[in-house]
């Protein structure tokens, strides 16, 4: 039996094989925060966004500056590093499955909350996208004093 989706049942012969539909692409580079001093500044100067599982701050940049760059805060207080690496890849996942849909010029800081190790992924990857929506409506044009 080939692929990792694919099982047989032992009442019968049979092959099932589930597919998934995930949007393509990496989470590249340049739609990653990387350097502490854009951490503090969307920490000091930025919004909240709350949902169950993590808190969102975000702060608008300037268009020209490109779409929107997003990094995660994991402390030691979640777990040991297998926990937090969990915590962090499940959260990577779920901002590359809504980036594309996610256009405005904003830094995005995602804390997640302990219980990301455990919640339903879809669950997740709901929380995420109704918080890019929000994000994306109240940094929109009408706001653009930067």
């Amino acid at each position: 039996m080939s692929g990792l989706n694919a099982h047989k049942t032992a009442e019968s012969s049979h092959e099932y094989v589930e597919v998934v539909c995930v949007p393509k692409g990496p989470f590249p580079k340049s739609a990653r925060l990387l350097k502490h001093a854009s951490f503090d500044q969307v920490y000091r100067k930025g919004q909240r966004h709350f949902s169950a599982d993590m808190t969102v701050f975000y702060l608008r940049r300037e268009p020209a500056k490109g779409g929107p760059r997003v990094g995660f805060t994991v402390p030691r207080a979640l777990g040991g590093a297998v926990d937090r690496n969990r915590i962090k890849r499940r959260m990577r996942e779920t901002v590359r499955r809504n980036l594309g849909r996610f256009t405005a010029p904003v830094d995005v800081v995602i804390n997640p909350r302990k219980s990301v190790l455990t919640a339903d992924f879809e669950k997740l990857v709901a929380q995420v996208e109704r918080a890019f929506t929000v994000v994306q409506q109240k940094s929109g044009p009408s706001e653009a004093a930067v």
